[in-house]
C-alpha cells in the first residue's frame, strides 16, 4: 500500500496492492482514519487489486462515514471489470465516486 497526501489540496490518495482484504485492515485504518482528522477529499486506486472481499467492502463504508458519509468526497479509481462489478452489485456506485 503507498499512501500519499498532497497537503496543499488536502487529498488522500491510497494505492493499494494485489490484495483489498481483511489483511490490510490495520494499514488501511491507519492511513485513512488514524490520523483523527478526515482529509478534504480521498482517492482509492485499485489499480493492481486482483482480489476483494467483504471487509475491504467494510473499510470503504468506515473511510465514508470518517468522510462525512453524504459529505464525502471519495474517489475508487481504476477498478478492473470484476471489481467494478462487485462493487455496482453491492450498490457502491450510489455511494462512492466510480472512475
Amino acid at each position: 500500500m503507498i499512501v500519499h497526501h498532497d497537503a496543499e489540496h488536502d487529498c488522500l490518495t491510497v494505492q493499494l496492492g494485489e490484495r483489498f482484504d481483511f489483511s490490510i485492515h490495520r494499514d488501511f485504518h491507519d492511513a485513512c482514519l488514524g490520523s483523527g482528522a478526515a482529509a478534504r477529499s480521498y482517492v482509492i486506486d485499485l489499480g493492481e487489486v486482483t482480489s476483494m472481499d467483504s471487509s475491504a467492502l467494510g473499510m470503504l463504508l468506515l473511510l465514508r462515514e470518517h468522510a462525512g458519509a453524504d459529505r464525502a468526497d471519495i474517489r475508487i479509481v481504476n477498478a478492473g471489470g470484476e471489481l467494478r462489478s462487485t462493487l455496482r452489485v453491492a450498490g457502491f456506485d450510489k455511494l462512492f465516486v466510480l472512475h
